[in-house]
């Protein structure tokens, strides 16, 4: 079944920030283009990290506090602390971008994206190659592009993908109807254990948000079989030889 992958979905043109760049660039660059973040990579296109707006504003407002109040000492500050501190200092895109870089291959899924970026708290992911060298940006935006299909595709893709080719089912057999990418299944299938499967492939179909499930089955293969016991005769009822 096709799915989209972060390579369909990506920014191929990315604006990039080298090492030694200065802060004031790094921040040029950011409004001049209108985006909110930009990686940082070295002179084989490998990504050492990630800058945003936010790394900016904080070293900005870090300095400000720090102008106005010089009572605290390096050594008695915790380690997030320090770690700002230092940020704080930056001047080059070096000192200043977040690391390690966390990092997508253009052939995953974008639901594997959007899981990333989700558990890290990230807006963007850079897209590497094989060997790690640059070569696109997939934003919060581009994920979002999987959920501006129509429903006409999203049915249609449910009917060909998941019904026909992977569930080998005969045609009508199951009535398909898609509404704001809420998918509602019926009809009846041979297996009641062909439902569940049914629903988690119709599932990964890239802008489906919900699958109202109205399958029933001819035969409950879920349950175990009966034991009968076999007849048996009493020896006393055999025929004497």
């Amino acid at each position: 079944m096709k799915t989209r992958t972060v390579g369909e979905v990506m920014t191929s043109e990315v604006v990039e920030a080298r090492p030694e760049t200065s802060f004031k660039d790094v921040a040029r660059l950011l409004d001049g283009h209108r985006i909110s973040g930009l990686p940082v990579v070295d002179h084989d296109d490998k990504v050492l990290g990630v800058i945003s707006e936010t790394d900016l504003i904080h070293q900005q407002a870090f300095r400000a506090d720090h102008g106005r109040e010089r009572r605290f000492r390096m050594p008695a500050l915790r380690r997030a602390a320090r770690a700002a501190a230092i940020k704080a200092t930056a001047v080059t895109a070096e000192e200043l971008m977040s690391t390690p870089a966390i990092t997508v291959h253009p052939e995953q899924r974008v639901a594997d994206a959007a899981r990333v970026m989700e558990r890290h708290h990230i807006e963007r992911l850079p897209v590497v190659d094989e060997e790690d060298r640059l070569i696109g940006i997939a934003t919060r935006r581009d994920l979002l592009l999987v959920f501006l299909r129509t429903d006409d595709e999203i049915r249609q893709e449910v009917i060909d993908e998941v019904l026909t080719q992977a569930m080998l089912l005969p045609p009508q057999s199951v009535f398909v109807s898609v509404n704001d990418g809420l998918v509602t299944l019926e009809g009846r299938l041979e297996r009641r254990s062909d439902i569940p499967l049914t629903i988690r492939l119709t599932w990964r179909v890239d802008g489906v948000i919900g699958v109202m499930n109205s399958l029933t089955f001819r035969l409950d293969d879920t349950r175990p079989p009966e034991n009968h016991p076999s007849p048996t005769i009493d020896h006393h009822w055999l025929p004497e030889r």
